[in-house]
């Protein structure tokens, strides 16, 4: 393998673990909102 595609692979993986934890925490934020809206209906 060449020196950029190693480059090229670490980069990628960085930007895939990254995108993962967005999506993460995302969720965990649209769960708590509809958690509130339980709570208010109620």
């Amino acid at each position: 393998m060449s020196k950029g595609s190693i480059i090229a692979a670490i980069i990628a993986c960085f930007f895939l673990l990254t995108g993962c934890n967005t999506i993460h925490g995302m969720g965990k934020d649209i769960e708590k909102g509809g958690e509130a809206i339980q709570r208010a209906v109620k």
